[in-house]
């Protein structure tokens, strides 16, 4: 199989990285500045072993390749805000024999929360999810770093909305030949709400910086709570922490790399480029959306939503706000949201 990656950022540009050395086709998908490095210089990765440079086919769009083949597989490793327009432009490519991507080629959406799998699914037959357990960092065209040691990363995989089959396990063979775990699920949806608790703490990074000192951390975990209070409103599954830890175990330890920009997740990174905007919708909006939907308040995430979209709509310094003003920006929404429904009960609303 052909892997063509759709993002070559943090995430594809590891996986598509990884997947080169071990010997796989790989087709990287880039814009700007970035497609830009990769044609010129080739993708630079920086690993535990030291920075290995791939000269891999570099393209704009499906119309850099022509006529796709049906071995291939497309990995949108996107932003949940950028899937549409990816979606857009590769669900009608041809497909040698006659048809469409969306109707014949496998799609691996290797994204952070639940949402761009679905939309996925609205235009591609075959949809896969992936939650994905890959710490990496792009800042620097052509540049992307992964600490991760002795594996690269963990990558649950399954068909959406559920189930496995024999083109998941393909692909997973292929991911574990080239420094991943690659566990195919039936139930990966549980995996994916999980890793979204876990993302919830993307937009306090953005905003505030990393999660240190035991102010930060508190918040985080006030907004976790938040989360999985929605969670359970909603009568959704998600593997406990303890699930989690037996899983992974000390597979990934992040070691030092020499040079590497300084490391922060995904949110922290658009922020850190520029891009202007952020996947906060998907991540923070998730629970505020399912909040809604359940009658359960959602103030914290409420705010981390609209920081961290303000932060990028507005170009702001990346992790600029003192997390002390985060705090109490936090408490005056929980505040609000706590009188509103001290009033509403008074009034029989």
């Amino acid at each position: 199989m052909r892997y063509i990656i759709i993002g070559a950022g943090a995430v594809g540009g590891a996986v598509g990285g990884r997947l080169a050395e071990a010997g796989h086709e790989v087709v990287l998908v880039a814009r700007g500045a970035q497609y830009a490095a990769l044609r010129d210089g080739g993708l630079r990765l920086r690993v535990p072993e030291g920075e290995l440079t791939h000269r891999l086919p570099v393209v704009e769009g499906p119309a850099g390749l022509g006529v796709l083949r049906a071995d291939d597989v497309l990995v949108l490793a996107v932003k949940t805000q950028d899937t549409e327009g990816a979606l857009d432009a590769w669900g009608p490519a041809p497909v040698e024999g006659g048809g469409t991507a969306a109707e014949r080629l496998p799609l691996l959406c290797a994204q952070n929360g639940v949402e761009g799998q679905r939309v996925a699914l609205r235009r591609f037959r075959q949809v896969y999810g992936v939650c994905v357990w890959l710490p990496a960092t792009f800042v620097e065209p052509g540049l992307v770093s992964a600490a991760g040691s002795p594996l690269t990363g963990i990558l649950h995989l399954g068909v959406y909305p559920h189930g496995t089959d024999e083109t998941a396990r393909r692909i997973a063979a292929d991911l574990e030949k080239s420094r991943f775990e690659a566990p195919v699920v039936p139930d990966l949806a549980r995996w994916q709400y999980a890793k979204l608790l876990s993302n919830l703490a993307n937009a306090v990074e953005a905003v505030a910086g990393p999660v240190e000192g035991e102010e930060a951390v508190t918040f985080v975990e006030r907004v976790q709570a938040e989360g999985v209070a929605v969670l359970e409103a909603a009568g959704i599954a998600y593997t406990s922490p303890e699930e989690q830890r037996e899983v992974r175990g000390d597979k990934i330890t992040l070691l030092p790399l020499d040079d590497a920009p300084r490391g922060g997740g995904s949110s922290w990174q658009s922020l850190t480029r520029g891009t202007g905007t952020i996947e906060a919708d998907y991540l923070n909006g998730e629970i505020a959306l399912l909040g809604r939907l359940h009658g359960v308040p959602t103030p914290l995430n409420d705010l981390l939503q609209r920081l961290a979209n303000a932060y990028a709509r507005e170009r702001r310094e990346a992790g600029s706000m003192p997390v002390g003003e985060l705090v109490r920006l936090a408490d005056e929404a929980v505040t609000a949201v706590e009188k509103q429904r001290s009033g509403d009960q008074r009034s029989g609303k």
